[in-house]
């Protein structure tokens, strides 16, 4: 971070104006950014690419707020007495009230999308976005929304070659940067990664990947056929429930904010392998999915979106009241698949999309005591999706369009913070080479059915790097599991009570029913520990971090 009277900068922009560039590389970037917002104004960010956050103070009192694309560099924001303070943490801006509706939305993302936080009167500028204060009053708007201009007539060699170069460029420039590990699942991204740096530097690649003694959970298998493929110097380590035991609440407490992703104490052992062998960066495979159409649900949904194109009379005369209006057919396999598919296709975009989150299933008012449902507004979430989705050009298709809510919701709240803030725990600084601009601009032209062709996902990516990537690593489906909490939390005794003192620390707390949790600990976790075992972590996770907070944070007063 760096920090001078009137300006706050983080990360690494890049300036396509030439003057601005040339003032970055002569008198610094705190320079090139001064002068962006004196002659841009609140336009001056899209001047800019890479990641990078800034808030600059002007001489007429104008400041100015912003962050990059994807929100890898983060600023927070509060309001006191009619000054604005600024901070890269929530809990650096002195706010001691925690909201209960952000409480709600992390229990319900398992992480609080921005522009909320935990602190009541303390936000988070979202991704893309540049905020100006000006005679007390702020105003907050995008300064980049994704413009899906699809190339007519593709060409995929020519394609090809070009994603090719911009991969091995993206990839040259960070390295450019110092020494670097590697980040290694064994799945596509990560994979591409590595093998590009490996054939960038003539010379192996450090590549550090974490495992799971579990059936159903490792994918290490992998991770060696990369190692094996590409000759890189390779280091695992396999996770076990003692290590979560040590590293939850150490995990827990280093987020500035509740922050559930599960896999974010994986990969923070992950990291302490790099760092242990004197890396100080890492770069990670984060992006491609995402950029590129690689989510199951992707293909899921395209099924589902066929409905749209059936007849109105045949669906609303025939197909929903017998379906989705009644449950007479609920008992007859494969009259159930289609009711169920009926019910689930008339939900409309993006709602279809949390059709199966567990805490609306499970009902609210099974959940959550009372006292603390009266203090929300359960259908917050699903404005604030449904804001994002439509933010989206409506001429995109569906597929882009669940593509730029992904990089909203799974990129830029949910993965990178669980890579960026696990990396930081342990003394490593992380870097995203496949959410280059260069790459996500080429993303943004390419054909929809070049990202999801039929129900293929992400295709033009798989072929282009066909004969660079090994075949069982592009041919391998995506793997649907992760972290074995759930198992380990029912037979690992120290894992269990941790998470037990947990969840009964929330019902002290008088926001999650005592005889809810009685049920989840004792009847739904031991009978479906793989199912029931995400709702668990993002609870004890949530307690953790409350516990490591000072005594005078508490929720404010109704």
């Amino acid at each position: 971070m760096n920090k001078q009277t009137d300006i706050l900068y983080l990360g690494h922009p890049r300036f396509a104006d030439r003057e601005l560039a040339d003032l970055a590389a002569r008198e610094g970037i705190a320079a090139a950014w001064q002068r962006a917002f004196e002659q841009h104004g609140a336009a001056a960010p899209a001047q800019a690419t890479g990641d990078f956050a800034v808030a600059v103070a002007l001489a007429d009192g104008r400041q100015f707020l912003a962050i990059d694309r994807f929100a890898i560099q983060t600023l927070c924001y509060r309001i006191v007495d009619g000054r604005l303070t600024v901070a890269a943490r929530a809990d650096e801006l002195g706010a001691s009230e925690l909201d209960p509706q952000a409480l709600f939305d992390y229990l319900y993302f398992h992480v609080i999308p921005s522009p909320r936080t935990i602190f009541r009167d303390v936000f988070r500028l979202p991704p893309g976005h540049c905020a100006s204060f000006a005679n007390g009053r702020l105003s907050v708007a995008p300064y980049w929304q994704p413009d899906f201009a699809e190339v007519r007539n593709p060409s995929f060699p020519t394609l090809a070659k070009e994603f090719r170069a911009l991969i091995e460029q993206a990839v040259a420039e960070r390295l450019a940067a110092g020494p670097a590990g590697c980040y290694l699942s064994g799945g596509t991204d990560s994979s591409t990664v590595a093998g590009m740096v490996t054939q960038i530097r003539g010379q192996p690649a450090d590549t550090y990947s974490i495992g799971f003694d579990v059936a159903g959970y490792d994918e290490m298998e992998y991770a060696r056929i990369a190692v094996k493929h590409f000759g890189t110097r390779h280091h695992e380590y396999y996770v076990t429930p003692d290590d979560l035991v040590a590293g939850m609440p150490k995990v827990a407490a280093s987020y500035d904010q509740p922050f559930g992703n599960s896999s974010a104490v994986p990969a923070y052992y992950c990291a302490r392998m790099a760092q242990q062998d004197g890396y100080q960066r890492m770069l990670a495979g984060d992006g491609g999915d995402e950029l590129f159409g690689g989510n199951a649900r992707y293909a899921k949904q395209r099924i589902f979106g066929l409905y749209d194109h059936l007849p109105l009379i045949l669906r609303e005369g025939l197909l929903e009241p017998a379906f989705a209006d009644s449950t007479v057919f609920d008992h007859v396999p494969l009259l159930k698949k289609v009711a169920s598919y009926v019910r689930q296709a008339r939900v409309p975009m993006p709602e279809r999309m949390q059709t199966y989150n567990l805490l609306m299933r499970m009902g609210l008012e099974n959940v959550f005591t009372p006292e603390f449902l009266s203090r929300v507004d359960a259908a917050e979430p699903a404005r604030h999706q449904r804001e994002v989705y439509e933010a989206v050009p409506a001429s995109a298709s569906l597929v882009n369009k669940m593509l730029a809510y992904d990089w909203r919701y799974t990129l830029a709240e949910n993965d990178l913070p669980k890579v960026i803030g696990s990396a930081q725990l342990a003394g490593i600084e992380p870097a995203f080479p496949l959410l280059d601009d260069r790459l996500l601009e080429f993303s943004l032209r390419l054909p929809t059915s070049y990202k999801l062709k039929g129900l293929k996902l992400r295709w033009f990516f798989k072929e282009a790097l066909r004969g660079f990537l090994p075949d069982e690593i592009i041919t391998k489906k995506k793997h649907g599991f992760g972290l074995p909490f759930g198992p380990w939390a029912v037979a690992h005794p120290a894992l269990n009570r941790l998470a037990t003192d947990a969840l009964n620390g929330l019902a002290d707390r008088n926001i999650i029913r005592r005889d809810f949790i009685d049920r989840l600990l004792e009847e739904h976790l031991p009978a479906h520990p793989g199912f029931y075992g995400e709702l668990v972590w993002i609870m004890t996770m949530l307690e953790l971090w409350l516990r490591a907070q000072p005594d005078d944070i508490g929720l404010s007063q109704p």
